[in-house]
């Protein structure tokens, strides 16, 4: 290996670009001299159907400093505060899900549980999403946002919120702003192997040209060039659980004047679900759905049916859901949808490229002939262990009284995975806490309950008596509950009625370019 270690990344987009500016950062932290070569080719098309992130989007750019307002007028990007979930339940029934959590900013009671708020909350019959500073403003469409006397904004609260976007533009504004990371206009049309270890010595390039490196990042996508094409990892699938398998993607235009709706809506339909994701331009628009009940052509029909306009279907997407057993194999290591893919029901696509970079670069990053075959099993079982719930998380969403179409009654009979119904059993006897969910990522943030309590008590899966019993056992923390909740709702509902209103403040960001 030479002194200076070549990192190669294969596939631009927003995984690949997360990952040079990741592994370029910890690299320089870690003084290893390396080089980071982007290698993506600018013939490979994309199709901009919008998409999501949780979030740790706007952790990780804070920590690299990317200005946020660039960011909105370059990407197209509008806020998300949270997820609408339209008829999962039953048809005609909504909850929300926010993304912000109060627990940061109450100072609990010594030895008070966690999750005490949710538990008193379902106890008491209350709408979660009424404490959160997101959940006022999702209602009404606003950003988190206020304008002062002076005309500068000023964020409301101490939450970090996430983002809609066409992913192509994020690649784009990422690459933009890379430093020390060499780019090349290819694509890849065969390896060079070691004969003894399997090991890539260097892409053969669809020029002809060899790319030697000592490191290699499959960042392709669906098409997995490097990882399975080449390098034959094996796939687990999640096709039991997660039963859909095609997405028919199309968009909306926003209409002048229209107010840009700031959540995410998973609307669930006869044979799967509807996403719909505001960019500053347009909805982003798809239905993903099981072919084995509905045909695409059924699909559009039914989509233009509860619509009730035409709309312009703009592919065809096959998908398999599920994850690589070996992501990190020999000197490759698969991210974004090389790596897993789920249904984009929770926005777990970026997060988890994020998460799992993260946790690269700050526990197995070294010079490559030191990477070890400890620190792949190890990486292996922790990724492997993170798409897992989420995996659960998303199956519990098909827990539902839906028994309307033959897709409902074959979730409802046959897709439950063991693990949601063994946490649902646990979930019987007691209310979820964050302690049932172990963290295994070193810190990072992971599945927990902050995101189940919306999905588990908008699908009327936990027991009101169950909550009702653990807030008795304590009046002293029951009260302080009940006066925390009323202050906060109190709170936040003032400061929606200061908010800007989501289409004012994207004009805004627009005005300051």
């Amino acid at each position: 290996m030479a002194d200076q270690p070549h990192f190669v990344i294969v596939g631009g987009g927003t995984a690949g670009w997360l990952a040079a500016f990741i592994l370029s950062d910890k690299a320089r932290r870690l003084k290893l001299g390396a080089r980071v070569t982007v290698v993506e080719s600018s013939k490979i098309p994309t199709v901009g159907v919008g998409e999501g992130s949780t979030a740790a989007l706007r952790v990780l750019m804070q920590y690299f400093n990317l200005n946020e307002f660039e960011f909105f007028r370059e990407t197209g990007a509008t806020f998300k505060l949270g997820i609408r979930h339209k008829d999962w339940r039953h048809i005609g029934h909504s909850y929300d899900g926010p993304i912000d959590d109060p627990h940061q900013v109450v100072k609990a009671p010594a030895g008070a549980p966690s999750d005490y708020l949710n538990v008193f909350c379902v106890a008491a019959g209350r709408k979660l999403q009424d404490m959160h500073l997101f959940g006022p403003l999702l209602e009404r469409k606003k950003a988190p946002y206020a304008r002062k006397d002076d005309g500068t904004l000023l964020p409301l609260g101490p939450f970090h919120h996430a983002f809609h976007f066409d992913q192509a533009r994020v690649g784009k504004f990422l690459k933009a702003r890379a430093s020390n990371v060499d780019t090349i206009d290819a694509s890849v049309s065969g390896l060079e192997r070691d004969a003894e270890t399997g090991y890539i010595r260097a892409l053969i390039l669809d020029d002809g040209t060899r790319l030697a490196g000592d490191f290699f990042v499959d960042a392709t996508g669906f098409r997995k060039r490097l990882i399975v094409q080449e390098l034959a990892a094996p796939w687990i699938s999640y096709a039991k659980e997660l039963p859909v398998n095609r997405a028919l993607p199309f968009w909306i235009d926003i209409k002048p004047g229209e107010e840009i709706a700031n959540y995410t809506l998973a609307w669930a339909l006869e044979s799967g679900w509807m996403w719909q994701i505001p960019t500053q331009e347009r909805y982003g628009c798809g239905y993903v759905y099981s072919d084995a009940f509905k045909t695409p052509d059924e699909a559009r029909l039914e989509v233009e049916r509860v619509l009730g306009h035409p709309i312009e279907v703009r592919d065809d997407i096959r998908f398999e859901i599920g994850r690589l057993a070996t992501p990190w194999l020999g000197n490759c290591l698969a991210v974004g949808l090389a790596a897993s893919f789920l249904e984009p029901l929770e926005a777990t696509s970026i997060h988890g490229s994020i998460v799992q970079l993260m946790l690269f670069a700050d526990n197995y990053l070294k010079n490559p002939e030191e990477m070890t075959e400890t620190d792949r099993v190890d990486y292996n079982r922790r990724f492997g262990r993170q798409v897992d719930d989420f995996r659960t998380f998303i199956n519990t969403h098909y827990v539902t009284e839906r028994d309307d179409t033959p897709f409902w009654r074959d979730v409802r009979a046959e897709r439950l995975h063991d693990e949601t119904r063994q946490r649902l059993a646990l979930w019987s006897k007691e209310m979820p806490r964050r302690e049932h969910f172990p963290s295994y990522l070193g810190g990072l943030p992971h599945v927990e309950t902050q995101l189940h309590y919306p999905v588990l008590d908008g699908l009327g899966l936990l027991d009101p008596e169950v909550a009702r019993a653990e807030m008795a056992r304590d009046p002293k923390l029951r009260a302080f509950a009940r006066d925390t909740v009323d202050s906060l709702v109190r709170e936040y509902r003032a400061a929606a009625d200061k908010a800007l209103g989501h289409a004012e403040f994207l004009a805004h960001m627009r005005s300051l370019g």
